[in-house]
């Protein structure tokens, strides 16, 4: 059974964005566990967010934009002079380093019939339920090597390295962009932990503690098979001379002399 930690955050969820002043926020903790990660960010999704720029009878796509906090101000700009979307890709833009690049684009959230909560309970259904909240951006591994792969390219991000996100509503029917948020606060990936800085258990252990102990784990294993190693040559050593038995000289036994029975 799912916690109840985990419907509060869902029934929260919706009521985010009004706080926010239109920016793509980071996943809650209680909804996305080692976020960042080395190479991902886990953002929440639009919902209602663009309600009041959609109309009927027309088709709607979210854009995702990345970009590093180290990009230009001026390179910022996610459509041209159209009002097109920029379909810049990660390699084109060297992962965000020269300006913005589309990650990801999907269906407008329904704000109207968000995923339903009771189906956070069952816990195969959980996973779905999140895939419906939150998008991971840096999720796929294989779209740079992949020479046949057409889709947009949700590269792994950079470890130790700030990017800023935006959202982007298009009007797919004519292929212009019709709302877009602000850019995220920075929101920076996690950095490689040289051996001396992992947390080792238990203990909380330093790097240095770790290589000591590790030091003398080896002296004790060098120690303990010099001393199997004398043992076993002590066992195996040849024994000198036994000193010599004495012998004990047996007197033969005389068997008593049976008297003859003379037959008449």
């Amino acid at each position: 059974v799912c916690s109840s930690w985990v419907l509060v955050a869902f029934c929260c969820l919706g009521q985010l964005y009004a706080d926010q002043s239109m920016k793509p926020q980071i996943a809650a903790p209680q909804l996305a566990t080692n976020n960042p990660s080395l190479t991902t960010v886990a953002l929440e999704k639009p919902f209602c967010l663009f309600d009041s720029s959609l109309h009927p009878n027309k088709s709607y796509t979210i854009y995702l934009y990345a970009m590093k906090e180290s990009a230009s101000a001026m390179s910022s700009l996610v459509t041209d002079t159209g009002s097109k979307p920029l379909n810049s890709t990660f390699q084109q833009t060297s992962g965000g380093q020269l300006g913005p690049y589309k990650a990801a684009s999907f269906p407008v959230p329904s704000c109207a019939s968000p995923p339903r909560l009771v189906d956070v309970g069952d816990v195969s259904k959980v996973s779905g339920v999140l895939k419906q909240y939150l998008f991971r951006v840096g999720d796929d591994g294989t779209c740079l090597y992949d020479p046949n792969f057409l889709d947009v390219c949700n590269a792994p991000l950079t470890p130790d390295t700030t990017y800023r996100f935006k959202y982007v509503l298009i009007d797919s029917t004519e292929g212009v962009v019709k709302d877009q948020t602000l850019w995220s606060d920075p929101i920076k990936t996690r950095r490689v932990k040289l051996p001396l800085q992992i947390d080792a258990w238990p203990g909380r252990r330093s790097g240095d503690m770790i290589v000591i102990t590790s030091i003398l784990s080896v002296l004790v294993s060098l120690l303990l098979a010099a001393f199997l190693a004398s043992v076993s040559s002590g066992l195996t050593r040849p024994e000198g001379p036994s000193a010599e038995t004495k012998s004990v000289p047996q007197t033969p036994q005389q068997s008593d002399p049976r008297p003859q029975v003379s037959s008449e």
